[in-house]
């Protein structure tokens, strides 16, 4: 899940878990446990892929999602966090990121669906999102999804202990430009752990504005790279969460919750060990 800036400068912050500061590196026992959140994810996920079809609303995914989180011994991280009201974020066709989950929004043949959630397990958060291609797609929709899905993989590849931010954000920028579309810029994946959002900010994009820290072993982040088919510029709906693009051009995101190894990486959210 990505969060605008201005937006958490406007709100409360959440009053649980308790809010910790700096990059946190996670015991051998804290990794077990996000690890069965993030297989909560990782399920609802899986399961959400293969039931949705045209007619359902974004309201029935979001119920759905809820029920098995809950079912899992989990709570959704989503639901309530700064007034949020789903358990997912559902997003069509033109739509970025943060879609309100909603009993009016029907799902139709040919959207590309992004379905992003996170599950609260034993005092930690798995997140992930992915993009469905509801029925059959365009051409160009399908393109757009699959490097989209293939940009994430590009920058996971990247991490281990010792490498910097940099190196994944330069591999998801390369591959999508290469392809002719666009990084979004005003969102970015972030550390994940006793927060939902944590240190550092993860970007998809070669930056000096946010520091290139270097990766070390039990670092757990949300690698969540957007991309538009078009302009990479976005705009924010009167809901206050809803971001569109600019110019009505199609969006794509895939988001996997990684941990860094000394070695390499484990993707704790992997729908495949599902």
């Amino acid at each position: 899940m990505n969060i605008l800036t201005n937006l958490l400068s406007q709100v409360p912050k959440p009053v649980t878990p308790k809010q910790r500061r700096g990059i946190e590196i996670k015991s051998p026992r804290e990794i077990d446990i996000m690890r069965q959140s993030a297989k909560i994810v990782a399920t609802v996920l899986k399961e959400i892929s293969e039931l949705v079809k045209p007619g359902m609303t974004t309201a029935d995914l979001d119920a759905y999602a809820e029920k098995r989180i809950r079912e899992m011994d989990a709570t959704p991280s989503f639901k309530g966090y700064h007034g949020f009201k789903g358990s997912i974020c559902a997003s069509i066709n033109n739509e970025v990121v943060h879609g309100i989950p909603n009993p009016k929004k029907v799902i139709r043949a040919g959207d590309v669906l992004k379905v992003d959630t996170g599950a609260y397990y034993q005092g930690f958060h798995g997140d992930s999102c992915i993009t469905i291609a509801v029925d059959e797609v365009t051409p160009e929709a399908a393109r757009l999804i699959r490097v989209a899905e293939e940009a994430l993989y590009k920058g996971i590849e990247q991490v281990k202990a010792g490498a910097y931010l940099l190196d994944l954000a330069g591999a998801i920028e390369d591959h999508v430009k290469a392809h002719g579309y666009t990084v979004v810029e005003e969102f970015t994946g972030h550390g994940v752990g006793r927060n939902l959002h944590e240190e550092p900010s993860v970007f998809n994009y070669r930056t000096r504005e946010m520091p290139n820290v270097k990766l070390r072993a039990g670092m757990t982040l949300a690698i969540e790279p957007i991309l538009n088919a078009g302009s990479k510029h976005t705009r924010t709906l009167a809901d206050r969460w809803t971001a569109v693009t600019v110019d009505n051009s199609l969006s794509a995101q895939f988001e996997h919750t990684v941990l860094v190894t000394e070695t390499g990486y484990e993707i704790l959210t992997d729908r495949t060990k599902i």
